[in-house]
């Protein structure tokens, strides 16, 4: 059982999918320098599509995302992306190779298949594809039977479909009813259009969730064959996200049962013959997530933990983060003015952080510890951020090794407070981050 230290989770932190965060990003970085870092982006490249709609809207969801019930928003919004595939392709050089391609959201399918295929056919006559790894974010609710064949049809060979939770009391309070049998029906029409890798999001510390609820949650993704499971806490910031107000905060489980949960959940993962990847996320052993573990090439990007190698990825759609060696670059969030700038001709680059090479150092360290459990850091970085490591260094969650900073296996649920230490922008704000657990 993991050592409960509540003060040690006290401190919202980031979950670091970049470095810097999207926290520090600012308005100094637009669409001039987006192009600049874009033409420079030779070998090896993966594409992020950012569909900012879904069917229906779940009272707990952060993500960037409106309702689909606008048919002339929606057609307006794909024209928009049409626009930005072709100008990004321009400035792509020659030596350029598309060799992933991830659908997310929003939910994908919340477009209609034929122009889900438009798409698709927009990226393959514009961009330098090689054979790239086509990958879906989908929501049962709304994956209609026509899907099949589209996503047969595009190649795409890996999934994530949002679960949350089977229990049917958690899914009336977090807005999000889905019976068992669409999760049955998608898992059978995703593996027969050919979806070798099917992850499930699952989500613990939801309103009224028991143990119970979460162990019965887990046994039946493993039952379903998911590949891969993300296991995330839910965060309820009602300030932040409106929608969330409809959510009984009263009935929400503490700090220590959150805790618990997440140890419970672990453990039963790893004893079903899952891998654990960083704290989060759980993989197969045959999942390309778990051979990129034993390999030493996980990494960490927008969409968690990841076995993409590409050191440039190029996001297209409202809010959609580009990732370069020397500059992060996020497009306008609000769908109307991403069109707008659009259509004037324009990337819609609206914030942004360059990255030094002191960002580039500590986003080394920071991933190494999210991804492998260690890290180098010199006597200097060791020295300076030594206070802030104390707290988890006195109780052996973590401890210097031959130049390594080591994660103690007992300290996993502390690795992103850990990693933090080396966060130099770090705001002690409860309203910038989720909770550490």
């Amino acid at each position: 059982m993991w050592p409960y230290h509540p003060d040690l989770l006290a401190t919202p932190v980031p979950r670091y999918t970049s470095f810097p965060t999207a926290a520090e990003f600012g308005p100094n970085v637009g669409p001039d320098d987006l192009a600049e870092a874009i033409s420079t982006a030779t070998g090896d490249v993966s594409l992020y599509v950012h569909i900012p709609f879904c069917e229906k809207i779940c009272w707990y969801c952060g993500c960037n995302t409106a309702a689909a019930n606008r048919p002339e928003r929606l057609a307006s919004y794909l024209d928009a992306l049409h626009r930005e595939v072709e100008q990004v392709a321009a400035v792509l050089p020659a030596g350029a190779r598309v060799r992933r391609i991830a659908f997310g959201g929003g939910s994908p399918n919340a477009i209609s298949p034929v122009d889900f295929v438009r798409l698709f056919d927009a990226l393959v006559l514009h961009m330098p594809l090689f054979d790239p790894l086509v990958s879906l974010e989908l929501d049962p609710r709304s994956l209609g039977d026509s899907w099949g064949a589209v996503i047969r049809g595009v190649g795409a060979t890996h999934a994530s479909l949002g679960v949350q939770t089977f229990a049917r009391h958690l899914q009336q309070a977090i807005g999000r009813e889905q019976p068992l049998c669409l999760i049955d029906r998608s898992v059978r029409m995703l593996r027969d259009a050919g979806v070798t890798s099917l992850n499930f999001d699952l989500m613990y510390g939801l309103p009224g969730q028991t143990m119970e609820d979460l162990a019965e949650t887990l046994s039946l993704a493993s039952t379903y064959g998911a590949d891969r499971i993300a296991l995330f806490g839910y965060a309820h910031v009602p300030h932040m996200l409106p929608r969330q107000r409809r959510i009984d905060g009263s009935t929400l489980p503490g700090q220590e049962a959150r805790f618990r949960m997440a140890a419970a959940g672990h453990a039963q993962l790893t004893q079903a013959g899952y891998r654990a990847i960083g704290f989060d996320h759980f993989a197969r052993p045959r999942d390309p997530l778990s051979l990129a573990t034993d390999a030493g090439t996980l990494r960490r990007n927008f969409q968690g933990f990841t076995d993409d190698p590409a050191p440039v990825l190029v996001g297209l759609g409202a809010s959609a983060i580009s990732s370069f060696p020397t500059l992060l670059a996020q497009n306008e969030k609000n769908s109307g003015r991403y069109r707008m700038l659009l259509s004037q001709g324009r990337l819609a680059t609206a914030l942004g952080k360059r990255r030094s090479v002191e960002d580039r150092r500590r986003g080394s360290i920071i991933e190494e510890l999210l991804c492998r459990g260690r890290a180098k850091v010199d006597q200097a970085t060791a020295d300076a951020v030594s206070e802030r490591l104390r707290p988890y260094l006195e109780p052996g969650l973590a401890a210097f090794v031959n130049g390594y900073l080591e994660i103690a296996d007992k300290g996993l649920p502390y690795a992103r407070s850990i990693a933090a230490a080396f966060d130099p922008y770090r705001q002690q704000s409860a309203r910038r981050f989720s909770s550490a657990i």
